[in-house]
């Protein structure tokens, strides 16, 4: 996995994996090239996109190195951080969303809204970038852009979402077997058949309170 910089820097992050030894030994191993301009101090400029790339894929290999996440299948749990935040557990992962400012929260993390949105928008990442690797073609400026818009009547909801895949090595002839099949991801299908859904609510047994006993009149 490898970045080029805009300073000219290019960083390898890959894993090391000792033959023999306990997994505990496991690395994650960052690689950069001594270049003229080092003078015997090896560093790196990175732009904020660049730096959120590089931490992604620290992430990636980080988790290629421990053991594998806690937590059953098909189990998401949701639970209060503090104000409008929220974390969420999946298989031991855990992500937040809040709220922007204007709506009340502390905006340190996306909306459920947009996390909807992104879900759809990586599952089509995830269905093009398997495509292009069974016909050969290289991912190299894979993106997928969504915009969406929200209802302007009730109920609250998202009522348009945009997406747009940008593929440049993608060959022309490879463009209809290609929509055909980044326009059925899952969460996309999920989408064209809703699902049934169901609502419990579950609480503490409300405590039986005691009626003090009626005084005995002493007329």
């Amino acid at each position: 996995m490898t970045i080029r910089t805009r300073c000219g820097r290019t960083i390898d992050v890959t894993r090391f994996v000792p033959p023999g030894l306990p997994a505990s030994m496991d690395r994650v191993v960052l690689e950069t090239s001594c270049t003229p301009q080092d003078k015997g101090e090896l560093w790196a400029s990175l732009t904020p996109e660049e730096a959120r790339r590089l931490a992604g894929m620290l992430l990636y290999q980080a988790a290629a190195v421990e053991p594998a996440p806690s937590g059953p299948p098909g189990q998401v749990e949701v639970r209060p951080v503090a104000g409008d935040a929220y974390e969420i557990g999946v298989r031991g992962h855990v992500l937040t969303v809040d709220q922007p400012q204007p709506d009340g929260g502390k905006d340190t993390a996306p909306t459920p809204v947009e996390l909807f949105v992104a879900s759809v928008a990586s599952c089509v990442a995830h269905y093009a970038g398997r495509f292009l690797d069974r016909h050969g073609i290289s991912r190299e400026g894979l993106r997928v852009d969504a915009r969406f818009r929200m209802a302007d009547d009730r109920p609250a909801r998202v009522a348009g979402l945009t997406l747009t895949v940008h593929a440049p090595a993608l060959p022309e002839d490879r463009l209809p077997a290609f929509r055909a099949v980044v326009s059925h991801c899952t969460v996309s299908n999920t989408l064209a058949q809703v699902p049934e859904t169901s609502l419990e609510i579950a609480r503490a047994a409300a405590e039986t309170a005691t009626a003090p006993a009626p005084e005995r009149s002493r007329a």
